[in-house]
């Protein structure tokens, strides 16, 4: 696995309402080892498409859930204290508000998150 790379998060809207979005073409052409874009707004959520290859910091989000969704790759989603829950392409999963977590990707990953407009991506 990659050591943790630098974090290029982009907090931007790329696409407004009725704008189709081409996931797959977005990870294709994305060639950083830890990316981070808000595709999209809904209602008080966003939709953000990460392509990832390292591990992310030990954090956490105070007021908000975060849903995972793996596309491509696995990701391991760390929760302190032991627990390690692992994600092939298709598979969820939410963290719980105030619950420290990290995210690690051993091979190149793609995965849709979707969370409230004001999470701190970062952690808060």
């Amino acid at each position: 696995m990659a050591d943790s790379p630098a974090y290029d998060i982009h907090l931007d809207i790329m696409f407004e309402h009725l704008q189709k979005i081409d996931v797959p073409t977005l990870v294709r052409e994305c060639k950083e080892e830890w990316w981070n874009q808000t595709l999209c707004k809904v209602n008080d959520c966003v939709v953000r498409l990460a392509v990832i290859h390292g591990e992310f910091h030990w954090h956490k989000h105070d007021e908000e859930d975060e849903f995972f969704f793996v596309l491509e790759g696995k990701l391991l989603v760390d929760i302190e204290g032991g627990e390690s829950v692992e994600l092939d392409p298709h598979q969820g999963y939410t963290v719980t508000k105030g619950i420290v977590h990290r995210t690690r990707a051993p091979v190149r990953t793609a995965m849709i998150m979707v969370e409230k407009a004001s999470v701190e991506p970062t952690g808060d």
